[in-house]
């Protein structure tokens, strides 16, 4: 497996090993959790690509979509004629067949509502496979099952599959149901507008077969527009009564979000989860739906849904120290952010919320949202901006500027600072932030361990203040 340490691909080799084979692989900067699933797994990995790592020949080499021409591993297999395919293929081929495959595609949210619509149906007994694109501590810091059951529960990803198949990954997973939770403009890298990514879209409702399903966020014109000329029936989630699925009543009491579910003006169930935000309560709308659509009893969703621990860097405490509680996300679009910090003003009311934002992917690095982003950011009380990522990668007039986000926040009212350090960040937080304070950290990486930075600089406060 060449990459094997991606989001995908360290749990596809988990899922090989599980099947019984024999699994070796390669990459760069393997860190957890996929260093650690590897290693608990007994698969053995190489630090950096070699045409040596090949020996002996495998039966079949699984190209990650990281990896380019010119990499030694898949030249090496090129010229030596080694049979080759991509992750995508690999699921279509060895996995999916024999199931009912359900994918959740969108520009947010598919994430969290693979892993609850998953956890739903192990919760009812149904065994599932499944493979989520993020770590769930609901099936103990996995991201996949092999339960065996009727179904395969899989994220559905739009980005492209391989150096030498620039399709969309999710097109190799053939839906019988599909849910699409949104669709904004993303991926700035290979798609050039939003209308290049609504084709895939369209591409993805037209392998829905006519006995299959089609559930989408019905609060979105272009979701709409992508399911207009499907074979399938289609059903609709929201917040409004126009949607077939409808979540009302919602209240954030006791640590928990409470909403009351309607099919078509019925009463279904009542949720209640321990996770905050309007956004994962259309993620678990969502889920509720497929599932009750399925035949899974009310009671196992209800149980499912109360047990559901939000997944791993998605509004995840990392710890508190000195009063100031740090808290994590993944949130790596100007909307993702909007929904985030609304959701940290729900869960911890009255606190005095600092965002702090790395630009890291591929959209967030350019200046695309650079005249929305700092709508997004300004639901925070104060707001720090760390360097962008692989900012030499990118020409200057095409690369977001930390500093000018800054100087559109403050003109909003809001105090905002951009440093060229995750270091300098923990600093000026340091000094900053008091006890009560909650930091917000987002970004689709690590922001250079600025989390773990925090709390030791807070814990020496909390030190010297004894």
């Amino acid at each position: 497996m060449l990459g094997i340490a991606g989001a995908a691909m360290a749990p596809v080799a988990g899922m090989l090993k599980e099947r019984g084979f024999h699994v070796t692989g390669s990459d760069v900067n393997v860190y957890p959790p996929a260093s650690t699933l590897l290693d608990s797994l007994g698969i053995r990995w190489n630090e950096g690509f070699r045409a040596e790592n090949l020996q002996p020949a495998p039966d079949l080499c699984v190209v990650g979509n990281v990896i380019a021409r010119g990499n030694p591993e898949i030249e090496h297999i090129l010229d030596e004629k080694l049979p080759y395919c991509s992750m995508p293929q690999l699921l279509e081929q060895y996995f999916i067949p024999g199931h009912t495959s359900i994918v959740v595609a969108g520009t947010h949210g598919k994430t969290t509502t693979t892993a609850m619509l998953a956890w739903i149906f192990q919760t009812a007994g149904r065994k599932p496979d499944f493979l989520v694109g993020g770590v769930s501590p609901n099936f103990g810091e996995r991201s996949y099952g092999l339960g065996g059951g009727e179904e395969f529960i899989i994220e559905g990803d739009e980005y492209e599959t391989a150096f030498f198949d620039r399709g969309p990954k999710f097109l190799h997973y053939h839906p019988d149901e599909l849910i699409l939770t949104s669709l904004e403009y993303d991926h700035a890298d290979i798609y050039p507008d939003l209308a290049s990514i609504a084709l895939q879209f369209r591409r993805l409702v037209n392998l829905v077969p006519h006995r299959g399903k089609i559930l989408i966020w019905g609060e979105s014109a272009d979701l709409r527009q992508a399911v207009a000329k499907a074979f399938c029936p289609v059903e609709t989630f929201g917040f409004t009564p126009e949607c077939d699925w409808c979540a009302g009543d919602l209240q954030w009491h006791d640590e928990a979000t409470g909403f009351r579910v309607a099919f078509r003006g019925k009463e279904v169930t009542r949720v209640r989860m321990p996770i905050a935000g309007k956004h994962n309560v259309l993620d678990a709308l969502a889920a509720v739906a497929i599932a009750y659509g399925r035949g899974v009893e009310c009671d196992a969703i209800e149980r499912a849904m109360a047990a559901f621990i939000s997944v791993r860097k998605r509004m995840e405490i990392k710890g508190e120290a000195n009063g100031v509680l740090v808290v994590e996300d993944f949130a790596h679009h100007p909307t993702a952010i909007r929904m985030t910090l609304d959701a940290t003003r729900t869960r911890w009311p009255g606190r005095k919320i600092w965002a702090a934002v790395e630009p890291r992917s591929n959209t967030m690095r350019r200046k695309i949202f650079q005249f929305v982003l700092p709508e997004a950011l300004a639901i925070a009380d104060a707001i720090v901006i760390g360097p962008v990522s692989r900012a030499q990668l990118l020409e200057e007039g095409d690369r977001l500027s930390p500093e000018s986000i800054a100087q559109s926040l403050v003109e909003l009212g809001k105090p905002a600072r951009a440093f060229d350090s995750a270091a300098a960040v923990a600093d000026y937080l340091a000094a900053e932030a008091k006890p009560g304070d909650v930091v917000m950290v987002m970004s689709n990486g690590s922001f250079d361990g600025l989390s773990g930075k925090l709390l030791d600089k807070f814990k020496s406060l909390e030190g010297a203040r004894k």
